[in-house]
């Protein structure tokens, strides 16, 4: 991660008088091209009643007309969505609207599991035959050619109403309306499907129609979209209404899921409202939350919402049970240096497996696709990436061969495929992985001022909000603070908090998935970057900072250390101009999996500069490989010997080569393959079967032919120690155990008398 900091030009003081800004808003504001009284105006002012003519979106005169028709003729009209978030709030806009009108409207949300994303062929015949007149879509529908042209030829309109990116070729609806389609004069490109659903509602009305307002702010912060220009309004304006909702069901939603009717954030909405009702589709149909926005019922409100929070926690453990799940495999079959993973169960629930491919990417920073199998037989899966590997562009050549069905963007895809197909996705992902060799570039906003630290800068912060897309969150630096009162925190202490302190302020410090962070690791931070929240705890306000990212150096110390024994950190702080390894086949997993700048890693073979600040990072299997190593001059030398390419990190007990022998000989035949499969089954990792099937080999107690095992009928009986590779393997072992363990004044004395 590369950091740089905005720049803009300052605000001019004419302007910080007229709208009475702090010294802190004046800066955030500049950095966001807010430089002007009219945008200031705008920004501080603006409301639903400022928003632009909706007729000038494309296509709308012919839908009001179309859609007032439908409501005069009492046509039966079906509001077709989504199951996630945007889905289920655009589709809540458009019924409650039309009931109004007096029309005879219901609803459609397709089923994640039996329909699948967007227009289903079936859903729009069903439909059409149970007496539907009027088709009219949210969040969907761009891609529903074949759907919308059965529509026609059966008499039924198709009112499309998306956000989505075109495809080549467009469904012959009888209107479509898009916040961004070609040459359209509405001049917001970025609403979302209830942004687009909010705006045909106030062209019906011919009103503001305010009360839609939470509905459409819900969508806008749950799809991620824009959150300035219109979306500014949109999310300002309801985030002030849903603090005062009259609907029972939010009301209900916001008190189960422990947040405060009045103290609503955008914040609030995106990690704690949004994610309930995504996770109704992700475990049902989304319909019930549907249910639970239009109700007038208080108690049919509490039931709904109860059941949403129920199944909210569901999401969160089947979440968890199916990543601890995934976790075990990689170590089962032994996938630790891929580079990319390819994990399948068909016992998986199909509702989770992108937020799990999300949490492995985080956890193991390999870009991942996790599979499972659905009622009709069909292999499905999500797939999620890393910085600087663009998915959709590895996998969409694959489309039609390998893949069945494919769709996503840079970072995330869906896809379907048969099961024989699996291990072909699996080589072919692992061999067209690569990254960017550019570093991923932030930017943050200003150094924190440290003096000014109190709860009402807050206040003064979230009136250049409400952030998100767009407008992004103020991310501030603490360069070089001073680091006190360190603890970990949560039930796997993976939490950390502590004090940071410079120039007389005083900043509590959380960092959430920070467990590794340590009083040892911390003397090398160099710069926080974090954001800024209140904290309140027992009736008592104050400010805190959020950790974004660190940036890591070498401390200063009055007495410069020439080595550095780090060998119980698994962290790797990135900050050193060097990285050795001894072994090549682990370059690209350092370059990969660590994110290391391959400028920067070299083979400690080939190495011969000098007064550089470097690291060893693998572990020397010999210790005439270590002494190489120390034959340089180094400024600074970091010892980690955290990485190694050994077949096994021990060896196989004796029992375990009599139980690969004697499943050879009741299963002939099996391929490599199959042996990975059976690894959970045998009790054994895949590494250490293969270790045990390449002693065999040596040994001539199987041969491989034809890609198969195949155990000797006759073998000559020998010692397993007779075989040189288990003996080497062993060796190794122990050199890299003793040097992993060895005492650090032991070590260290050892390396400065070789670096003599």
């Amino acid at each position: 991660m590369k950091w740089k900091q905005r720049q803009a030009s300052p605000l001019a003081e004419e302007l910080i008088d007229e709208f009475q800004l702090s010294p802190i808003q004046a800066k955030l504001f500049s950095l966001r091209e807010i430089n002007t009284a009219e945008k200031l105006e705008k920004w501080f002012n603006a409301s639903e009643y400022d928003l632009a003519d909706p007729y000038l979106m494309h296509d709308m005169d012919k839908t009001i007309e179309r859609i007032n028709q439908a409501i005069d003729n009492g046509e039966k009209i079906t509001i077709y969505g989504d199951y996630d978030a945007d889905g289920i709030t655009s589709t809540s806009i458009m019924v409650e609207t039309l009931s109004i009108l007096g029309a005879d409207v219901h609803y459609f949300i397709p089923d994640r599991f039996k329909d699948g994303y967007g227009p289903n062929l079936e859903r729009y015949k069903e439909l059409i035959e149970n007496g539907t007149n009027l088709i009219i879509t949210v969040d969907n529908g761009v891609t529903g050619v074949e759907e919308v042209k059965y529509a026609k030829e059966h008499g039924v309109d198709t009112i499309i109403t998306d956000h989505h990116t075109f495809q080549s070729e467009v469904p012959e609806a009888y209107a479509i309306m898009h916040c961004n389609y070609p040459g359209q004069k509405y001049p917001f490109d970025d609403y979302c499907g209830a942004g687009v659903a909010y705006t045909i509602c106030r062209a019906l009305m011919d009103d503001s129609m305010s009360d839609m307002l939470e509905l459409a702010m819900i969508g806008t912060i749950g799809d991620m979209v824009k959150v300035t220009g219109e979306g500014h309004i949109i999310v300002k304006r309801g985030l002030e209404m849903i603090n005062q909702s009259e609907r029972p069901g939010l009301r209900t939603l916001i008190k189960l899921s422990g947040l405060n009717l009045g103290q609503i954030t955008a914040t609030d909405i995106g990690f704690n409202i949004a994610p309930r009702l995504n996770a109704v589709g992700r475990l049902a149909n989304a319909e019930l939350a549907v249910q639970l926005l239009l109700t007038d019922d208080e108690d049919e409100a509490q039931q709904i919402a109860q059941q949403i929070e129920d199944l909210n926690e569901k999401r969160k453990e089947l979440t968890s049970e199916v990543f601890q799940a995934c976790l075990q495999e990689v170590k089962e079959k032994g996938w630790q240096h891929t580079n990319t993973l390819v994990i399948y169960n068909p016992d998986f629930h199909e509702g989770v497996l992108g937020l799990v491919a999300n949490k492995i990417v985080e956890a193991l920073h390999k870009p991942t696709i996790v599979l499972t199998k659905n009622e009709a037989g069909e292999i499905k899966g999500s797939g999620r990436s890393v910085e600087g590997f663009n998915i959709f562009d590895a996998l969409e050549p694959l489309k039609g061969d390998i893949l069945t069905k494919f769709g996503g963007h840079d970072f995330a895809c869906g896809l379907s495929l048969q099961e024989k197909d699996i291990n072909r996705l699996r080589k072919n992902f692992e061999e067209n992985f690569h990254v960017s060799d550019s570093l991923e570039e932030k930017e943050y906003d200003m150094e924190l001022p440290m003096s000014e630290l109190r709860p009402e800068l807050m206040n003064q912060i979230n009136l250049v909000g409400p952030f998100g897309t767009g407008n992004p969150e103020p991310i501030f630096s603490i360069t070089e603070p001073q680091i006190s009162h360190f603890f970990k925190m949560g039930k796997d202490k993976n939490h950390v908090k502590f004090t940071a302190s410079k120039n007389g302020g005083n900043l509590e410090v959380v960092g959430f998935n920070k467990g590794y962070l340590n009083s040892n690791i911390l003397s090398f931070v160099k710069t926080l970057y974090l954001t800024l929240s209140l904290n309140q705890w027992r009736n008592k306000v104050s400010l805190q900072g959020m950790i974004d990212d660190i940036a890591y150096g070498a401390p200063q110390l009055a007495v410069p250390t020439k080595v550095i024994d780090l060998r119980k950190e698994d962290y790797i702080m990135g900050f050193a101009d060097r990285y050795l390894l001894f072994d090549k086949k682990l370059i690209p997993w350092v370059e990969n999996g660590l994110g290391i700048n391959k400028d920067h890693i070299s083979l400690v073979k080939d190495y011969d500069l000098n007064n550089e600040t470097a690291v060893l990072l693998d572990t020397p299997r010999n210790k005439a490989e270590l002494d190489q190593a120390l034959n340089n001059e180094y400024a600074q030398l970091y010892l980690r010997f955290i990485l190694d390419e050994l077949p096994v990190q021990s060896i196989p007990n004796k029992d375990a080569f009599g139980k690969i022998l004697k499943y050879i000989y009741a299963h002939p035949e099996l391929s490599l393959d199959d042996y990975q499969e059976v690894a959970p089954y045998l009790g054994l990792d895949y590494d250490s079967i293969l270790f045990i099937l390449r002693v065999f080999f040596e040994l001539k107690f199987v041969t491989y032919q034809d890609g198969k095992i195949i155990a000797e009928k006759n073998p000559e009986k020998k010692p397993l120690t007779t075989s040189n590779y288990l003996q080497g393997v062993n060796a190794q072992i122990k050199f890299m155990q003793q040097l992993r363990h060895m005492p650090t004044e032991q070590l260290i004395n050892y390396v400065k008398q070789m670096m003599l």
